[in-house]
């Protein structure tokens, strides 16, 4: 385990708490600027350039227009090292169709979209850990290569940016990334080896049934009455077709059906989502749900329509790079909450598509200050966070680059 090989303390921890501290008014202000200007999935052309701005003005390699907006720039170390390893640093950059009702001044300047997930802190957090790394080559090993992603919050932008290589040249030894998050308090950190977040697929589903006269049932096929048997055999794949030891959700989100009380309507449309953390279920659900779908349109006579999509597969830890992180932050918070180990979601992220192809953690910032009203829920039209975390989180990233760069 990495514990055996590295330091057990973090590297001049003085040196890096004031310095980190001494640049959190450039956090804040990097932040606002980001919160005022969200742009939704691979359309975030004025984040790209605010990141490339200051890329630029600091002197650090990079490239631009990776999988449409996204970005690499890449800092070496100049410590020696037997073995240099390269680490990535993952921020996601895009905001949410969400109308701000917040009354700030760095309020969204965008009608309809907002930063109500943090990844303006997640761009500025990574963008000060690259600033101060750029100062401090002299501190660690290898290289560090951070990667700022578009289109977390959909369709998904991970993939496309490792189909365009973004781990290799040079290929990444190990990856981190973090996650502002307001279900843990400020001063906290949420670390969990495997199964972090679930994975998230969705499924549309179209019943073609016999509309006719609501006083006439026996000329129809009530499509209506087909679709709320489906909904309702639907729960019973959690509650007996899963193991009782695996969590997971199917969850009936839209239901749309019928045009007047006294018509049997001759369509029905339902959606959902499915959520699960075993990557063994990757395949289940979708045959589950088609052979219940199937099953009763045939007991009624009607026929079906459905598209599954397999959106982003279960993010899952490694379990020696989560005791690196767990060992930072266990150095790092003083509250007497500290670490948590049990912050498991059933929220979804497609940082899971790059833990499926190098070993990482992927962990939480608590960011929810109650006291300031700054506890509000992500996706949320007032979620916003108390921005001391922001300093936490650089400070995480600065500590995991020197201890596993070493």
């Amino acid at each position: 385990m990495f514990a055996t090989n590295a330091p057990t303390q973090p590297i001049h921890p003085d040196k890096i708490r004031s310095s980190i501290q001494a640049l959190q008014p450039q956090i804040v202000a990097l932040r606002r600027q980001l919160h005022q200007q969200p742009e939704l999935g691979f359309k975030e052309q004025l984040t790209a350039a605010a990141i490339a701005k200051k890329l630029t003005e600091w002197g650090i390699s990079h490239q631009t227009g990776i999988a449409q907006t996204g970005i690499v720039a890449i800092i070496q170390g100049r410590k020696t090292s037997l073995r240099p390893k390269t680490l990535a640093i993952r921020a996601d950059m895009d905001a949410l169709p969400i109308q701000e009702a917040n009354d700030v001044p760095y309020k969204s300047q965008h009608d309809g979209v907002m930063h109500a997930c943090g990844h303006d802190g997640h761009v500025a957090i990574a963008l000060m850990t690259a600033h101060y790394l750029s100062e401090h080559q002299d501190d660690f090993a290898g290289t560090v290569k951070f990667i700022f992603q578009p289109a977390e919050e959909g369709p998904g932008g991970a993939k496309p940016m490792i189909e365009a290589g973004v781990l290799s040249n040079p290929a990444v030894d190990a990856i981190i990334g973090l996650h502002l998050w307001n279900n843990l308090p400020l001063g906290t950190i949420g670390v969990r080896s495997g199964a972090l977040m679930a994975a998230v697929e969705r499924f549309t589903l179209k019943i073609q049934g016999k509309g006719g006269h609501g006083a006439m049932p026996h000329q129809t096929v009530d499509s209506i009455v087909v679709a709320s048997q489906i909904v309702s055999a639907l729960q019973t794949i959690v509650s007996r077709n899963v193991n009782p030891i695996d969590s997971a959700v199917v969850t009936v989100g839209e239901f749309h059906a019928g045009t007047a009380r006294n018509v049997i309507a001759d369509t029905a449309s339902l959606a959902g989502t499915v959520r699960y953390f075993n990557p063994n279920l990757a395949d289940f659900f979708h045959h589950r749900i088609e052979a219940i779908v199937a099953g009763i349109c045939a007991s009624q006579g009607a026929t079906y329509q459905l598209d599954y999509i397999k959106f982003y597969p279960p993010l899952v830890n490694d379990p020696q790079m989560t005791e690196l992180v767990r060992s930072v932050a266990t150095d790092l918070v003083e509250t007497p909450l500290g670490v948590v180990p049990e912050c498991q979601t059933m929220g979804g992220e497609d940082m899971s598509f790059f833990l499926q192809q190098v070993p990482g953690c992927y962990f939480f910032v608590g960011s929810a200050n109650p006291d300031l009203a700054l506890a509000y829920p992500h996706h949320h039209p007032r979620f916003d966070f108390d921005e001391t975390a922001l300093a936490t989180g650089v400070e995480m990233f600065v500590r995991c680059v020197e201890k596993y760069c070493h």
